[in-house]
């Protein structure tokens, strides 16, 4: 499991220079294939799961509740999707 950090500048921060910058943690989803084709890139927030495509992550990403993503994860698992 790769994890990657992006930084970005907290919303928190002023327009005068004092600037606070937090990360967000990405790492490769344990449903990516191994084959460079199809990945998803997930990140844990206090607040929210976070989703991106590997491959196009210029483009943002959806973020989910927490409860919300259990019960996602959990429909995957039993194969009601």
């Amino acid at each position: 499991m790769t994890e990657r950090l992006d930084w970005h500048k907290s919303s928190y921060s002023g327009n005068a220079g004092a600037c606070v910058e937090v990360a967000v943690s990405w790492r490769k989803s344990s449903y990516s294939s191994d084959t460079g084709g199809n990945c998803v890139e997930v990140a844990e927030t206090p607040s929210a799961v976070l989703v991106r495509d590997t491959q196009h992550r210029d483009l943002g990403h959806l973020g989910f509740a927490p409860a919300e993503w259990v019960a996602f994860l959990a429909d995957l698992k039993d194969n009601r999707l």
